[in-house]
């Protein structure tokens, strides 16, 4: 029988962006898909190289712990990109490799929902809009959504009962950071209340002006402990090789065995030449800097066309622009019928909370993956026909 969770679950949402827009002819020539954050910025030359190099090693499994040096590299990564003590992060108890961290992201539930805590069903703490694969984990693994703006102000029985929460920073799709103070708080509350505090950190290399900080920086700077925090990290957007599959958890070394000990149940290890190639792509940062340049650009050709319409206003973080257009799914539509652009409705990230008002249903989420002419282009006609 399947599982009655499923019942519980919408439609994921680029499924109900094809319901929306299913019969909807667009018109003749070349569409442009701005509605998923799929990176479209050329794959750093290494890549192909190195991936060639190593092609005798796709006959191996691969360790489910990866490789020593990818993981001495992504502890050398995250020691200089967030100023963390020489010795605060260890290779061997602090980091494991994951099949991008969409995997990795879901399967922490399982990993931090108990039966019960606090006598009750376990909560699971949401921002809202979100990413849906949270809500996903918390419902397939019995536990209880909780939709929160802010979860430090969250009511003090329903910390009690959370056994896991997300945050997701640079945020998807407002494009908001979080500062140290607020990280700080939360990994704080996560410690005084006992639960699991996940935070999504992939876009942490796509931002505007000022580098965010990060969690593992939040619990360097509360002292020597990194007990109940992780943090997931993609080379899919920094790097843009989302068809590389290959990101990183790293934290608590509790969670970590924890989650090393399922992964080898169900999770999917890291090809060696993989490997090889991500251990390299963590090591380089000039291919990190052109493609943050490129998306600058985007955001500044953006606020040229956009700037005082739709309430907006530039991400500090991720390359999303979250537009209030009064009702997304009537824009999704529109922009499709006549100009072939995809958007994806700001409803289908988020969910109706006590007073039955989805937050997302004003805005769209516009995707500024691809080139810039294309971007500027896209860009003039939402503008136009919006």
């Amino acid at each position: 029988m399947l599982n009655d969770s499923l019942a519980l679950l919408s439609d994921y949402p680029f499924d109900r962006l094809r319901a929306l827009l299913d019969g909807i002819e667009p018109p003749a020539g070349p569409t442009v898909v701005m509605s998923i954050g799929e990176p479209q910025h050329s794959a750093p030359p290494i890549l192909a190289d190195i991936l060639a190099a190593n092609a005798d090693q796709w006959g191996r499994y691969p360790p489910s712990n990866g490789t020593v040096a990818f993981r001495t590299a992504v502890v050398e990564w995250l020691t200089r990109r967030f100023g963390l003590p020489a010795t605060f992060l260890d290779p061997e108890r602090h980091v494991l490799p994951v099949a991008g961290t969409r995997e990795a992201l879901y399967m922490i539930a399982q990993v931090a929902l108990p039966e019960h805590k606090g006598g009750n069903r376990p909560c699971v703490l949401l921002p809202n809009p979100f990413y849906q694969v949270y809500y996903g984990a918390a419902v397939m693994n019995h536990g209880q959504p909780v939709f929160v703006q802010d979860f430090t102000q969250a009511a003090p029985h329903v910390l009690e009962q959370t056994a896991l929460a997300y945050v997701c920073t640079p945020a998807n799709p407002e494009g908001t950071v979080a500062s140290l103070d607020t990280l700080k708080q939360a990994v704080m509350l996560a410690r005084h209340h006992g639960f699991v505090l996940a935070v999504d950190e992939c876009y942490s290399e796509i931002y505007d002006r000022d580098p965010p900080p990060g969690a593992l920086q939040a619990c360097a700077e509360l002292g020597h402990d990194l007990s109940n925090v992780i943090v997931f990290h993609s080379l899919s957007k920094r790097s843009s090789v989302p068809g590389l599959r290959s990101g990183f958890v790293a934290g608590d070394p509790r969670i970590i065995s924890a989650f090393a000990r399922l992964r080898a149940y169900g999770g999917a290890a890291t090809p060696l030449p993989v490997l090889t190639a991500a251990t390299a792509l963590w090591r380089d940062e000039a291919h990190v800097d052109s493609s943050r340049s490129l998306y600058r650009a985007k955001i500044d050709a953006a606020e040229r066309i956009l700037g005082g319409k739709f309430d907006f206003r530039r991400p500090a973080g991720s390359f999303f622009l979250w537009l209030n257009v009064g009702d997304g799914e009537l824009a999704a539509k529109a922009l499709w019928r006549e100009a072939g652009i995809r958007v994806l409705p700001g409803a289908y990230l988020a969910q109706a909370g006590e007073n039955r008002i989805n937050p997302g249903h004003p805005f769209i989420r516009v995707a500024l993956v691809h080139d810039l002419g294309t971007t500027i282009t896209a860009l003039q006609r939402i503008h136009d026909i919006l």
